[in-house]
Formats: C-alpha cells, structure tokens, sequence
C-alpha cells in the first residue's frame, strides 16, 4: 500500500464511523468502466458504484453540465424557480408515460420515504383514517431509515433497530394468493422492487406483476415500484417495470440517476401527487440546479449512446458465461438476471473471497451474501470486458488465478 492509502486509511478509521467494512484501496479516479487508484493501477470496474455509475466514470456530458451550471448557481431554496429542476420533472414524467409529476430528494432511502408518506396521504384523503398499512417483499431492500428500513424485507437489517417504523406488513414474493390474504382495507399500498437487487438480484415474474396491479386496482390501493437500483436502463428499458407494461402509481429512483451525484426522485400519477399540498413534504437540497443538471445529461446521453440496448445484450451474453461456467464447473449453483443485472450463486460460501481476489487482481466485483455475486458493470461496458471477467472467475472458481 502507498503512503497516501495509508495516511486516508488511518484518518478514515480515527473520525469516520464505522458503518462500512471498506476494501483495502483508495480510488482516486475513473473514466468509463476503469479505476484507478492512488497508485496508479488500473481496474476494471463491475460494481458501479453498486448500479449508480450506470453511464460510467467521469462522463464529459455529465462533467461540461455541473462545470456551466456550478460556475452560475449552486443553490438557493425549493421556494424559489431554478433552472433544470422543471426540465428535469417533465423529462422523467414523459419517460414514464406522462400524466405524472416528481418530487426531488437526495437518496433512494430518502424517495422511499416520500412515496410513504404521499401514499398514506393520499389514503387519509381516499380511503380513510384505517388505511395506513404497505405491503412489501420479504428479501426487499427500500433503505436504512426508519420507515424504509421497516420496508426492507430482511429482519437482521431491521432487529437491531427496533422498534423501526409501524405498519409493514411482508410477504413472499411472485406469490399473488399471499399478497391477496394481507390487502384488506388496511393497507394503502404495496411496495415492490421489479428486481430486488440488494436481495440478490430476483426479478418479479411479468405476470405476477399484471395480477398485483390488477389486485390494487379492485381493493383500491397503491402500487409503488421501488426503482432506485433496478431504473434507469439497467435492465434495458429505462424503468425496469416496463418490460412488464404495468406502470404503478408511484415509483422511487436514485442511484444511477445522477450518475454518481446525489438525488432521488418520486415519481406519482398526477391522481396520485396532488395529494401532497405546500408544506406535507420537503428537501433542502432536492432538486438543486448542479445534481439537477447532471441528472438531464445523464439520462441524455444514456439515450443517446442507446445503453439500455447494450444492457440488454451484453447481460444475456453475462448470463449465458455464467450459466457455461455452472454446466462446466459445478461451481455456480444459479443464475439470475434482468439486462446488466446479474447474480450467480456459488455452490460455496465463497463469494467474499472471490471478491477480495478480484480486487487484488484489478477486477471490482460485489458479492451480496457469502453465496452470492452480483454483477452491475456501467452499461458502456463491452464484451471483450465480459469475456475476460468471465474467463478469470472461472479460473478462480476452480483454483486457478489470473
């Protein structure tokens, strides 16, 4: 390790708190799907940013839009007009099929929190007092706030909080008769990621998804889609609900949205957002002009550039490696993927061992449990890069090394 690694290292551990179990190397920049560390080295990165560098590092169309719009106005308040925030809510709203209006934050735990309250809004306001209670998954993830992490569907995340926010209720999910026993005048809505991804990437099957749409339109409740990993291209269509054609009420992003820069989005059929008045929910920097312009050129260029056709591509050649790799070896046990949204499970409890070798070697992966790779590479990746991340881990599953 170098003596810049080691100087950040020591700093981080004496005044940063201890909430992430940080890998031993200091990037210090990226362009496209590299990085590079203080010293020099070059990775390859299939991490992202955990799904957030979908357009990949240090993009000049991003860079040229925060350079002109910091160098004029960083901030003000949400009280006021700024430039990109209204042209950034009508480009989203047109992406979702109109008819629709946003609300910025800063996070995706932060959007979670907003489609919460908007559809416990609009409840009190449509269905009465009693319907308080959302539905979600169990193995979601929604955040680490209170009420998103009341959401999240993984009971170790929540039992050291407790007691988190009332009224979740979880059930299996693709299961449509054990969401039907939980919807009751109760609920006010179900919550649902189109692909769980901190779960390990378990996309919901199409048609699961038309009979819960069809569910919450008869007993007249919410569908909110909870998109902050599994949008913006990731899976090919820019919203992942798409490929399904059933749009929800509300729908959650984040992450890839300002490619690297911090903001969330609530998205909610006009029906639906003008239940929210001046006053019942706010951000002081949601919707700032800088991550605001940033956002346009992101979605932008990924247009542009047509991204989501290569996460489309490129993640069905992933899964077939993978799946190759499995039939040969033995040593991946499952393959799930939706565009360049993809999981193997290890028929060992490997995964983080896998993942520090990789490093080691130049190569960022993640793994999501001991058994469980997950692979998010920038949707500018290409395949020479998908062969040779496919040839090394099986060179390492079988205990070889690059």
């Amino acid at each position: 390790m170098g003596q810049e690694f080691e100087r950040i290292a020591a700093l981080d551990s004496a005044a940063h708190m201890n909430t992430y179990a940080r890998k031993p190397v200091l990037f210090v920049r990226g362009e496209g799907t590299r990085l590079f560390d203080d010293r020099g080295r070059e990775y390859v990165d299939f991490m992202s940013g955990i799904g957030t560098v979908n357009l990949g590092h240090s993009h000049p169309a991003v860079i040229e839009a925060v350079k002109r719009q910091i160098e004029k106005l960083t901030h003000v308040t949400n009280l006021f007009y700024v430039e990109h925030r209204a042209d950034l809510a009508f480009q989203i709203s047109e992406l979702f099929g109109g008819g629709a209006k946003v609300f910025f934050c800063n996070s995706g735990a932060e959007a979670i929190e907003g489609a919460v309250k908007l559809a416990r809004k609009w409840a009190s306001i449509h269905k009465g007092p009693q319907a308080r209670t959302i539905v979600t998954a169990h193995r979601s993830f929604h955040g680490r706030t209170l009420a998103s992490l009341a959401a999240t569907g993984q009971a170790d995340k929540r039992d050291s909080f407790t007691p988190v926010s009332p009224g979740f209720v979880h059930v299996d999910l693709n299961d449509i008769h054990a969401l039907e026993e939980v919807v009751d005048e109760s609920v006010c809505a179900v919550l649902l990621e189109p692909v769980q991804g901190e779960g390990g990437v378990f996309p919901c099957d199409p048609e699961y998804l038309f009979e819960v749409r069809a569910l919450c339109d008869k007993r007249e409740v919410l569908l909110i889609f909870d998109e902050v990993q599994c949008g913006i291209y990731r899976t090919g269509p820019v919203f992942a609900h798409q490929s399904a054609m059933i749009r929800p009420h509300i729908m959650t992003l984040a992450k890839a949205l300002g490619n690297g820069l911090p903001i969330g989005a609530v998205v909610a059929d006009d029906s639906v957002a003008t239940a929210f008045g001046p006053g019942d929910h706010g951000s002081t920097f949601g919707g700032g002009p800088v991550v605001c312009a940033a956002a346009r050129a992101t979605l932008d260029a990924l247009h542009e550039e047509d991204l989501g056709r290569n996460a489309s591509t490129l993640g069905a050649v992933l899964h077939e490696g993978l799946s190759e790799i499995m039939a040969r070896t033995g040593e991946i046990v499952e393959v799930r993927q939706s565009g360049l949204m993809v999981a193997a499970d290890l028929k060992r409890p490997v995964a983080a061992e896998v993942v520090a070798r990789a490093l080691s070697d130049g190569l960022v992966l993640n793994n999501t449990s001991p058994v469980t790779l997950r692979f998010l590479p920038p949707l500018c990746c290409d395949l020479a890069e998908i062969d040779m991340m496919l040839d090394y881990l099986e060179q390492v599953l079988v205990g070889g090394r690059s």
